[in-house]
């Protein structure tokens, strides 16, 4: 079965997509879309794509995609998810998936009614070493049930034209947002506790700032830190820590059960072992620095072979979570993301902005759709 697939909103993030679509066999990128014409002209000639667009309608009506990626700025996503939807394509939407859990829910239901699929950008949890993880986690390491998590993600604001650009403009539609920053960047982190928490009752207890940075260069409505604790129904806890200025820049998620605990790096594509249990007298202070060596040496051997395999490049976990997707349509899987950890991930942020004192509820986006 042959997928065919369009892009909604050609901006940067557009041309990851196009990219990891190309490498994927069973399907074909047949459109783009961007309201702006000549952005859709250029990424259609950039990729080879057939037709572009600067109507989603158009789109949906002149080329009957399977499936479209909505890659717009965040406020737009809800309202063209909704509107593929109801042309009856299954849609992958960038991260962050909504505005609110109150949007997502109702995209969620849609897709549910209409027998489509929905899935959302968090790449970062298909990555080699998230999936390795994961692996071990299903095979029992851990020794039970899930006790405790701790997830960091770090991002650079002194590295990215990116920040610069929002941090220089007022307008900038990351400011716009009705979590800022925040809104635009922690999905990936929060989606790594949501895929284990349990139960509807979960609890969260967040503060967030500015730095110290940000408010020397009168930038103190930007947030660019957060502390938050997690506890769920069973009792489960997770500390979540975002920061713009804290170093090591570390993107991670350690995860601890009643017998051992795994230590997951993003950056640097490494599982780690722990095991919970201590050597007896002086062993203590020689073998497990032993042990995490073998373990690192295991993950650096791991690593070089697939790099030689080219299944270790920058956007690996963008193809395996749309490869996924693909095949759960095409062959009746089941889903990459499960909804429920979709909307779990949508609510902990709610939780989150409410707060911190930048509620999602408050401001639903009016804008024009930029598609």
């Amino acid at each position: 079965m042959l997928l065919k697939i369009a892009i909604a909103g050609c901006g940067k993030i557009a041309d990851a997509h196009a990219e990891q679509i190309r490498r994927i066999e069973g399907c074909d990128l047949v459109a783009v879309c961007d309201r702006e014409a000549l952005m859709a002209q250029q990424l259609a000639d950039r990729f080879r794509v057939g037709r572009h667009f600067s109507d989603l309608g158009r789109l949906l009506e002149e080329s009957k995609p399977d499936v479209v990626h909505v890659t717009t700025p965040p406020q737009s996503h809800f309202e063209l998810a909704r509107q593929c939807l109801d042309s009856g394509c299954h849609v992958y939407v960038e991260k962050p998936f909504t505005l609110d859990a109150r949007e997502a829910e109702e995209l969620v239901a849609l897709a549910e009614r209409r027998g489509l699929r929905l899935t959302v950008g968090h790449d970062a949890q298909f990555s080699p070493a998230a999936r390795r993880m994961r692996e071990l986690v299903r095979e029992g390491y851990l020794g039970g049930a899930v006790v405790h998590m701790e997830s960091y993600y770090g991002y650079d604001l002194g590295d990215s034209a990116y920040a610069a650009a929002f941090l220089g403009n007022t307008e900038h539609w990351v400011r716009r947002l009705p979590g800022g920053l925040l809104q635009n960047v922690i999905s990936h982190g929060i989606a790594r506790i949501a895929e284990f928490v349990t139960g509807e009752n979960v609890r969260v207890f967040a503060h967030g700032f500015a730095s110290p940075l940000l408010r020397s260069l009168g930038s103190d409505d930007v947030l660019d830190e957060l502390r938050a604790v997690v506890v769920d129904e069973d009792g489960r806890t997770a500390f979540f820590t975002f920061s713009s200025q804290m170093r090591p820049l570390l993107q991670q998620f350690r995860i601890f059960g009643p017998k051992n605990a795994l230590l997951l790096d993003e950056l640097q594509q490494t599982v780690v072992r722990v095991r919970g249990a201590a050597f007896k007298s002086y062993a203590e202070r020689f073998l497990p620095p032993a042990i995490f060596a073998k373990e690192y040496a295991a993950n650096a051997v791991r690593n070089v072979r697939l790099f030689l395999a080219n299944e270790l490049h920058m956007e690996s976990g963008k193809k395996e979570l749309m490869a996924s997707f693909y095949r759960s349509i095409s062959e009746g899987g089941p889903l990459p993301i499960s909804y429920r950890e979709i909307l779990v991930t949508a609510r902990l942020m709610d939780s989150i902005f409410e707060q911190v004192g930048k509620a999602p509820s408050l401001a639903r986006s009016e804008e024009k759709v930029p598609c």
